[in-house]
């Protein structure tokens, strides 16, 4: 009998961007098909699954490896919403070591003691700082250890910019066997221009926006209660905006390589925005003071 096939995904994203808040809403969304997922962080901050778990913390793979020099599987992985697993790969102590250390560490103690194969699992979601790609973050990619990539991005510059730089570091590993990007989730998007502006910067790059999530209040309100919006308001209209997306991840069969802007051409791009954005704005004041 043939191995079942996982299907391993990581989503990249600048910190402070709803990395994280994405993530755990679209594995609780997974896991809602009755899929087995599980969840890694691989942020320094080990707060990934924190949703997932009514708020609670859970120990970190790097702290429990320096607490033991032996470690079991249940003392690494913990139950959260609806079966999902959670892992949190943790960082080094501040001002010591890479922060990507991480999660080339987990990823080797997860291999070694055979839990992908032994719980079964259907779907397998990292979620990593994106803010720079190198060492320990660039795992998912250049190991190919990640079928598929996705970054979260508003329309924020540096948002743009870590996805951009994201974009570099998969063309660079494609030759090579690294994993290929999906598409782009466009998080906060509530005007207009934001939409906009992301729309071109995939046109740009030669990529797509999988889904565009909106912000919502709906959001602030399921984490003070230390939930992801799928367990807290299942019903409302941004459960539904996660489900969809979910199922969009979940069905992706292809990705690409995406063709990322050089730094001058991404400052080039942004400077016409930013004076597109300006004359929107200088438009609107002119037409307001035409009324008074």
């Amino acid at each position: 009998m043939s191995q079942k096939k996982v299907k391993t995904i990581a989503i990249y994203g600048k910190g402070g961007i709803g990395k994280s808040t994405t993530t755990s809403n679209i594995t609780a969304a997974l896991s809602t098909l009755g899929l087995k997922v599980m969840q890694i962080g691989c942020d320094p901050k080990s707060d990934s699954t924190t949703t997932l778990r009514g708020g609670g913390y859970i120990p970190t793979i790097l702290d429990t490896l320096r607490d033991k020099k032996s470690v079991k599987s249940n003392e690494i992985i913990f139950d959260g919403f609806n079966g999902i697993y959670c892992v949190e790969a943790g960082g080094p102590a501040p001002g010591v070591g890479c922060a990507g250390r991480g999660i080339i560490t987990s990823v080797e103690l997860l291999k070694q003691l055979r839990v992908f194969d032994e719980l079964d699992l259907d779907v397998v979601v990292y979620d990593v700082l994106g803010d720079v790609v190198c060492g320990g973050f660039a795992v998912p990619i250049r190991e190919g250890i990640a079928d598929h990539v996705f970054t979260v991005s508003s329309s924020d510059f540096m948002a743009i910019y870590a996805a951009n730089n994201l974009f570099k570091g998969i063309q660079k590993y494609s030759n090579n066997g690294g994993a290929l990007l999906g598409g782009v989730i466009a998080n906060s998007v509530n005007t207009g221009y934001a939409k906009e502006i992301i729309d071109d910067f995939v046109t740009q790059t030669k990529t797509q926006v999988i889904e565009y999530v909106p912000r919502s209040v709906t959001v602030t309100q399921s984490e003070l209660q230390g939930k992801t919006t799928i367990e807290a308001f299942p019903e409302s209209e941004q459960a539904k905006v996660y489900r969809g997306l979910a199922q969009k991840i979940y069905d992706h069969t292809e990705s690409k390589v995406p063709t990322p802007l050089n730094d001058k051409e991404l400052h080039e791009w942004a400077f016409k925005w930013a004076d597109t954005l300006l004359a929107m704005e200088t438009g609107e004041v002119r037409s307001k003071a035409a009324n008074i």
